[in-house]
């Protein structure tokens, strides 16, 4: 077990001193009490309440329908459960977009009503005066680049990002900016390795890839993709440790014949 797992707390300062010394970055999703607790007492260094949350838990298309009102809940959720890593917790679609003071408004929820300890939130230098001014109130803000699910409509496909060279150099410069701009840490989605590789390596704060190759400083995946209990969605960048879909079907199937069958319960299970 590292030194960092077994520090009581982590910090937005741990992450940074990780990527100094060179130590990776663990990153998962969750949603609530239980999974909370079972991966922040597994030793992961960062949980990620995500706004995928509107498609893992509530079964939306995409990401844009969930309320902030719904994430405070998640996130709160997410907090009773973990005493040791860090809590990032998305800002929804429409909490932040339209102007920096309701951005600012809308992280000062999360971070009052549900005991969060960081947000996060999607893009470069169209965002920038929102996490100026989230940061200058005390508030730790982690960035998003490459593939921002939020604007999939703009995207109108979820495929890599960043490939064209002018994408490429404006992620690059994005990077950059929101350094500057005080995020403690940046997201990168689905770009190319060889990109990511050089991002990380021209910015002083860590990266977070998925999809963006072994380069970056941590790794994130979504809970119920690799727990294998979302099975529809296997992206190549996706290793799947589990298959909980599987092995819960025949735990329910067995159960329903056991009562059936009158076997459940049997006499040393009733009082």
């Amino acid at each position: 077990m590292s030194e960092n797992t077994e520090a009581k707390k982590v910090t937005t300062h741990t992450l940074q001193m990780m990527k100094t010394s060179g130590e990776k970055i663990t990153m998962l999703t969750a949603y609530d009490y239980s999974f909370a607790k079972l991966i922040d007492s597994a030793g992961i260094d960062v949980i990620l309440v995500g706004d995928s949350a509107s498609n893992v838990m509530a079964g939306h298309e995409t990401t844009l329908p969930i309320t902030l009102d719904q994430m405070i809940y998640h996130a709160s959720s997410v907090i009773r459960g973990i005493s040791r890593c860090l809590v990032v917790v998305d800002l929804p679609f429409g909490s932040y977009q339209s102007n920096s003071d309701i951005a600012l408004a809308s992280a000062i929820r999360i971070m009052k009503e549900s005991g969060g300890h960081s947000i996060k939130l999607e893009g470069g230098e169209e965002v920038l005066d929102s996490i100026k001014k989230i940061v200058s109130a005390g508030i730790p803000v982690m960035g998003h680049l490459g593939l921002t699910p939020q604007s999939i409509y703009k995207f109108g496909t979820y495929t890599v990002r960043a490939k064209e060279t002018d994408e490429a150099n404006k992620l690059r410069k994005d990077a950059k900016l929101l350094e500057e701009a005080g995020c403690f840490a940046i997201v990168l989605e689905k770009i190319p390795a060889v990109l990511a590789k050089e991002v990380s390596k021209s910015i002083s704060i860590p990266t977070i890839g998925i999809g963006a190759g072994g380069d970056c400083d941590g790794q994130v995946l979504v809970m119920h993709d690799m727990l294998g209990i979302n099975t529809e969605f296997k992206p190549r960048f996706l290793r799947q440790y589990l298959n909980i879909h599987d092995q819960a079907t025949k735990a329910v199937q067995q159960y329903i014949q056991d009562v059936k069958s009158n076997d459940f319960p049997n006499v040393h299970e009733q009082y």
